[in-house]
């Protein structure tokens, strides 16, 4: 029993010498939000083993004051805790749609005591606290003119920042998510003019007037146009018994929250009905509609199609041309390069057909006259043997 009691003691002192107390090496800090924003407080500890990182909400004053845990998805799923435990401890605390009531003081815990969540023992190391606050503020009043411009060629934003006491550093505006460079400026000013010369798809969406508070206060002036339908490509063509697809997109805000196909035939727009049958189908999305016909026929499916997007405002559309051909389309070619091989062979042959009698008949010439040749030498040689016999 005794050797028993001396290796515990061992490894427990074994077990201190390699222990280390948490300790943070990043604290939260403090943050001002508006009602509706969304505000994020982190804590990182570090310590042997690692520490346990929690989260806590304060309500009150001393000593009068509450403690609440905070767990992933308290407040209606409006809190949401994020914790790693790889080489040091990491806690990352979201809070989503603030309320006046989420005003208050956040504390970040960390501990690596054995002990620290039994109930009936006194932990030997206390827990390490770090604490921020959230004040969460009433949105300024901002008054936009006009608060919206619907189908105009061209018009003047502008952005007044009334009932607030918070310092501007500047401001500028944005379109739909991107800073316009031009109107940057560093002037405490309350008031802000954006100037739109030419209003057409590309320069429609939202607009937001931002002034360079701490938090940052921003309104949102909508611009609208007519949607900007455009065919993907304005002929198409396919094979006969094969599929043919025809594309259309479009640009602008707001876009299409209706999409019409229609095929021209004898002077009218026939339309196209999704799912009528198995020849025709199309998938749309607002930005886009994809228009797919099955086993396409040269009598009834050439010609042309129109797509149709509809928003707020209108409608605009586009003309697709569709061309279909043979399946034996594609054989063409092939076959006429064959002719033109049968072809040459046969200038080839016959030229070398006719070639062929003259080169005999020169032949023939170039080998008689040296027999001719032979038979004068053979008369001459007889002639000489009769006189010299006389």
């Amino acid at each position: 029993m005794k050797l028993l009691w001396a290796v515990s003691a061992l490894l427990l002192s074994c077990w201190r010498a390699n222990a280390s107390t948490a300790g943070f090496i990043k604290s939260p800090l403090s943050r001002m939000k508006l009602i509706n924003d969304s505000a994020e407080l982190h804590c990182e500890v570090i310590g042997i083993p690692i520490p346990e990182v929690q989260w806590w909400f304060i309500e009150g004053e001393e000593p009068n004051e509450t403690f609440t845990q905070l767990f992933d998805g308290a407040r209606d799923d409006r809190v949401q805790i994020n914790a790693t435990y790889i080489t040091h401890a990491t806690s990352t605390i979201h809070l989503t749609s603030l309320t006046l009531e989420d005003s208050g003081t956040y504390e970040c815990r960390a501990s690596n005591d054995p002990d620290r969540n039994e109930l009936k023992k006194t932990p030997k190391i206390k827990w390490i606290r770090s604490q921020a606050n959230i004040i969460v503020i009433e949105t300024p009043n901002i008054i936009t003119e006009p608060p919206e411009v619907s189908n105009q060629t061209s018009a003047v934003l502008s952005c007044n920042l009334t009932e607030s006491n918070l310092p501007i550093k500047g401001s500028h505006w944005m379109h739909n998510g991107k800073i316009i460079e031009d109107s940057k400026s560093s002037d405490p000013d309350p008031y802000t003019v954006l100037h739109l010369e030419k209003i057409n798809h590309n320069s429609g969406g939202k607009y937001e007037c931002v002034f360079l508070t701490d938090p940052v206060v921003q309104q949102t002036i909508e611009v609208k146009t007519l949607p900007h339908v455009a065919a993907y490509k304005h002929s198409e063509h396919g094979n006969e018994k094969d599929k043919g697809v025809m594309v259309c997109v479009s640009h602008g805000y707001p876009l299409p929250t209706d999409w019409t196909w229609f095929k021209e035939q004898d002077g009218t727009q026939k339309p196209i009905i999704n799912g009528t049958s198995d020849k025709y189908e199309i998938k749309s999305t607002p930005n886009k509609t994809i228009l797919t016909i099955a086993d396409l026929s040269i009598e009834n499916d050439i010609g042309d199609y129109i797509c149709s997007g509809t928003n707020d405002l209108g409608t605009s559309t586009d003309k697709i041309y569709l061309r279909v051909r043979s399946r034996l389309a594609a054989l063409w070619p092939f076959l006429g390069i064959v002719a033109e091989v049968i072809i040459l062979v046969t200038i080839i042959l016959i030229y070398e057909k006719r070639r062929k009698p003259d080169e005999v008949n020169d032949d023939d010439d170039s080998g008689s006259a040296p027999l001719k040749c032979n038979s004068t030498a053979n008369h001459k040689d007889k002639n000489v043997r009769q006189r010299n016999s006389n």
